[in-house]
């Protein structure tokens, strides 16, 4: 027995143990593509023909087992019908079938990671051995999925329904020491004894030690869960992840349904309702979203990769500018492995900025996701200082001080004067020109923006602002620097508020007309949190910090009059005016008292209706539909993204969307901005805004969506 192919290999070993050895060529991880499971369905099918074989081992030849399916394939493949989808499905169950159904051991050597269709494939083995580095999981739910190649029906016989529904909905990854808990895996191994390990349990399996095929019997057999414990199991699930998912997440739901409709036939019986329910949230549109926000995020981090290869690796860094952003800047760096120095002018800033990195820290010790020696050892890469001292020997400056023009330009050039020549310096600011604040700078070349998000350690965004004078080794060194730090930077070139909050300020913009015309901020928090935003306008207002918005608001009104600017008073300039600053004082739209975990709780605060009150030119309160509340708000939006691709701010519509929902929590499974437009279409959207007309330029549709109404095309 032997095959030598581009994504698998299969040889002969001692004993009549065959080896099966996952190795695709040309890139750096194995995956199940179209090739994998070409060569895997030739492969079984001289394995079951050979019969001088008595035992099969599975490895991988590179760092990790398989990574699960190709996810650049599934879009293709969901454009099938259901019934074509279930065809393709059955064809790779056919095949993990085969392996589970061979008339001897078979073991799985998992090293690295097992996600997906990886693990599903494990699943069909006889046994199982993980690395004790190793990570496992099924992450499909994250994709608007779940498992279709038997990780419902598999993982369920073998670690328990309870078990699997938990892995399944929650889509994790979890270590070697959780699957053997569960059962999921059979022995953990050291990495360097992983092989000799797995074969080991091959060996006594074959020697008859093990009863292997009783656990091919459970697998293949229903589960052990008579009508009560199956209700109680399954029904009391579906409520709790129904209620937790919510409408728009269909397939944590869809899961646990397929599982309570196998739970009582044979696998192959199981099989066939998985495929079935698969192929049918496959179609849906949250899956299509989500999917396509997994794939633009990869498309950015290889686009990413490719121009940091411009730039240097970062090996020093450092923050200028401490509190909760610079600790926030400062724990990421130190966390990732790069130390970071933290300057500030004030004791109690750098106190605050390392017990914000302290703070984020002991919640992964909490959650026993680090050791306290790893704490210990992530704070010492965090050195606090009152001087540049040795800023003279990093190679990388995140200034991060006030969000005020004059500030920033006089603390830019007394930073530059303490550096090295080639050293890049970036600012961490929210809508202020880079180009003009590299006006006072000697070497403007190595000056660019680098926007972090709050909170730093949770917001995946980074958006790496180029001046007009920035660089290309500037701007390829910055993104290095936020792909190493782990976050997805997305290129977008100068301009006020950049990509996100360009795009964001209209629709606080939508938001503030509603208000003007009497519309109840809490019933458009509600509409808004209904239509799949984390938090509405008011809310978000709140948390951002209105002295914030009010900064940004008078910046990008400033910029953009056309459609920004406003005459009277506004409700974020009242809310000012009264020192309502949100959740950082306690008092914006809504007040904010500690709940028992020391978390802000918000409830509507009556005065607010009166300082409002004198700003209502309308009273449309009681007859407003809550599409209209949607259109009212979106459109602006949508139209500011519009002209970012049409003043060439980002390239594509991909870098619009990825940076709304990864910026501003913009609802995945719409998949941003652009393509909801899409969903929407241009032509419905044109005559939607004529309706609001009458409200200005901000309401008013771009030449590029006005072409899409007369072409029928999209965004995408």
């Amino acid at each position: 027995m032997k095959y030598e192919g581009k994504a698998i290999q299969c040889s002969m070993l001692d004993g009549g143990i065959a080896e099966l050895k996952f190795d695709l060529k040309d890139d750096s991880v194995n995956k199940f593509n179209t090739l994998t499971l070409k060569e895997l369905r030739e492969v079984v099918d001289q394995i079951k023909g050979d019969k001088s074989i008595r035992g099969l081992l599975v490895t991988s030849a590179k760092d990790c087992f398989i990574v699960g399916a190709d996810v650049m394939e599934f879009l293709d493949h969901f454009k099938k019908s259901e019934t074509e989808l279930v065809g393709w499905l059955k064809v790779v169950d056919g095949i993990f079938s085969d392996i589970e159904d061979l008339d001897y051991p078979t073991v799985t050597a998992i090293n690295g990671v097992a996600l997906g269709g990886g693990m599903e494939f494990s699943l069909s083995t006889s046994y199982r051995v993980m690395a004790a580095n190793t990570k496992i999981g099924l992450p499909e739910v994250k994709l608007g999925i779940f498992p279709g190649w038997g990780g419902t029906v598999r993982l369920s016989r073998l670690s328990g329904a309870d078990n699997a529904i938990e892995w399944i909905c929650g889509g994790e990854q979890y270590d070697a020491e959780s699957a053997l808990k569960i059962r999921a895996i059979d022995a953990i191994a050291a990495p360097a004894k992983l092989r000799e390990v797995a074969l080991d349990l091959v060996k006594t399996a074959m020697e008859g030690k093990l009863d292997w095929k009783a656990r091919r019997t459970e697998k293949t057999s229903p589960l052990k869960l008579n009508p009560i414990e199956s209700t109680m199991v399954f029904e009391i699930a579906k409520g709790f992840v129904g209620a937790k998912a919510g409408p728009n997440y269909p397939s944590p739901v869809a899961a646990i349904e397929v599982m309570q409709k196998g739970a009582g036939k044979s696998r192959d019986e199981a099989l066939a309702i998985e495929a079935a329910t698969f192929a049918k949230i496959a179609k849906t549109p949250t899956a299509h979203s989500l999917v396509s926000i997994f794939l633009a995020d990869q498309y950015i981090k290889k686009s990413g990769k490719k121009l940091s290869k411009a730039g240097r690796p970062v090996t020093t860094a450092s923050v200028l500018g401490a509190g909760i952003m610079g600790g926030g800047v400062a724990y990421q760096s130190a966390s990732k492995g790069i130390p970071i120095y933290m300057k500030d002018i004030a004791s109690k800033a750098l106190d605050l900025g390392f017990n914000e990195a302290s703070k984020i820290l002991d919640k992964q010790v909490s959650k026993k996701k680090m050791t306290p020696a790893q704490m210990g050892e992530v704070l010492g890469k965090i050195r606090s200082t009152l001087s540049y001292g040795d800023f003279g020997h990093v190679d990388f400056v995140v200034e991060a001080v006030v969000e005020n023009e004059g500030v920033k330009k006089k603390v830019l050039a007394e930073l530059e004067g303490q550096m090295k020549d080639d050293t890049i310096i970036t600012s961490n600011t929210s809508t202020i020109s880079i180009t003009r604040l590299a006006e006072g700078l000697k070497r403007p070349e190595n000056f660019c923006g680098m926007h972090f998000f709050n909170p730093v350690h949770r917001m995946p965004l980074v958006e790496v602002i180029r001046g007009a004078k920035s660089s290309e080794k500037a701007v390829a060194t910055t993104v290095g620097y936020a792909l190493a730090m782990g976050k997805t930077p997305i290129v977008v070139n100068d301009c006020a508020g950049f990509l996100v909050n360009r795009v964001l300020f209209p629709y606080f913009a939508g938001f503030m007309k509603l208000l003007a015309d009497g519309v109840d901020f809490v019933k458009i928090d509600k509409v808004m949190e209904k239509f799949g935003w984390p938090m509405g306008p008011a809310y978000l207002l709140d948390v951002v910090g209105i002295d914030t918005a009010h900064h940004a608001d008078a910046v990008m009104a400033k910029e953009f009059p056309d459609r920004m600017s406003h005459t009277g008073q506004t409700a974020i300039e009242v809310m000012f005016a009264n020192n309502r600053f949100g959740q950082k004082n306690g008092k914006g739209f809504y007040t904010y008292t500690p709940d028992k975990k020391g978390r802000p709780k918000k409830e509507a605060d009556p005065a607010v209706y009166t300082m409002l009150k004198p700003l209502v030119q309308k009273d449309l309160g009681a007859t407003i539909t809550d599409q209209e509340i949607i259109d009212r708000i979106m459109l602006p939006m949508i139209f500011e993204c519009s002209r970012c691709l049409e003043d060439k701010i980002v390239e594509s519509p991909v870098e619009v969307d990825l940076g709304l929902v990864y910026g501003l929590g913009f609802p995945p499974f719409r998949g941003g901005a652009m393509r909801y437009a899409d969903a929407v279409t241009a032509k419905v959207i044109c005559q939607t805004a004529e309706k609001y007309a009458s409200l200005g330029k901000l309401y008013e549709p771009t030449a590029q969506i006005r072409t899409q109404a007369q072409t029928g095309k999209g965004f995408y």
